[in-house]
């Protein structure tokens, strides 16, 4: 489909600068949030120019033909926005332009309208264009409950593509069957509420917003992915977390997670605190939505 989304180093290899993008992103955003937390509400002043950054995000993107990556920095986006103390208004109004914009994107482009035809029926054509989604498919129902053993699947030895990178998580299935799908499932369910649960607690507004959007970022991709390889969504090219192959990948999600351990080493309490000390902050972050606090804290407890 021409998608250019890897860069050539030369002898240290190659590399995905959209997946560095993802971590660099999220920075950079919870930063602005933490600079403009006084003014959170302005929609002239800080929404349209926050708004205006994401554009020419996913416009670069857009250059890549990433979709997939594109619908993730949204992700991102709109949890710091949130989080921020940002209006939902605001978040109601970019989502539905985002999505109008992304259905033109989609139908300027034939192999992706050719995707979202595999996608209603890819039994339609098996061999052709619903080749992919209905390998993942058999993939996941030739596993069963308890999987065929791991290393003994069938369709990665040539018949499902990208087995190794989007598609891990029908292999997941294949060999570990249902018990394993489940398992995987649940670790990112409890890493999205321990890390939203660091993004209550976090010391300032700066790490509110952090930790949200990579809690977001790392939940949501999987998401997709588990979506995709269930044909509940269109095929997105998204990866999934700790599983796909990828040393870029696996790099900036492992950072991500450090920043959010790091968030929640110095937050209000503990990761593992109790529910008195979440309610707690939940309160906070209420009181702090109505009238935002200003963003002075200092933030070098984060990085300490």
């Amino acid at each position: 489909n021409g998608a250019r989304r890897w860069f050539d180093a030369g002898p240290l290899g190659t590399f995905q600068p959209s997946e560095l993008g993802k971590l660099a992103f999220a920075v950079f955003i919870a930063h602005w949030i933490d600079r403009n937390s006084q003014r959170m509400g302005d929609f002239q002043h800080v929404f349209v120019p926050f708004a205006a950054m994401l554009a020419g995000v996913l416009a670069l993107l857009m250059l890549e033909r990433d979709l997939g990556t594109a619908v993730v920095m949204v992700g991102i986006f709109v949890s710091a926005y949130w989080a921020g103390g940002g209006r939902l208004r605001h978040i109601i109004l970019l989502v539905a332009a985002l999505a109008l914009g992304f259905v033109a994107v989609t139908l300027l482009e034939p192999y992706r309208v050719g995707r979202l035809t595999a996608f209603r029926n890819p039994w339609a054509d098996p061999l052709g264009a619903g080749f992919q989604a209905t390998q993942s498919i058999y993939g996941l129902a030739s596993g069963g409950i308890f999987g065929v053993g791991i290393g003994h699947s069938i369709e990665k030895y040539g018949w499902l593509p990208e087995a190794h990178t989007d598609f891990i998580f029908a292999i997941v299935g294949e060999e570990t069957g249902l018990i394993g799908t489940t398992l995987v499932m649940l670790g990112f369910l409890v890493f999205g509420v321990r890390g939203y649960r660091a993004s209550l607690r976090a010391p300032d507004r700066f790490g509110m917003a952090l930790a949200a959007s990579i809690t977001t970022w790392i939940t949501f991709e999987a998401l997709l992915n588990m979506a995709t390889v269930t044909n509940t969504l269109p095929i997105t090219g998204v990866p999934l977390p700790f599983f796909s192959y990828g040393g870029t990948a696996l790099a900036t999600t492992l950072a991500g997670v450090g920043v959010v351990l790091s968030i929640a080493r110095h937050g209000s309490g503990t990761a593992l605190g109790n529910n008195r000390g979440s309610d707690e902050a939940f309160d906070r972050w209420r009181r702090d939505r109505r009238a935002p606090v200003s963003g002075a804290r200092s933030r070098a407890s984060i990085s300490r």
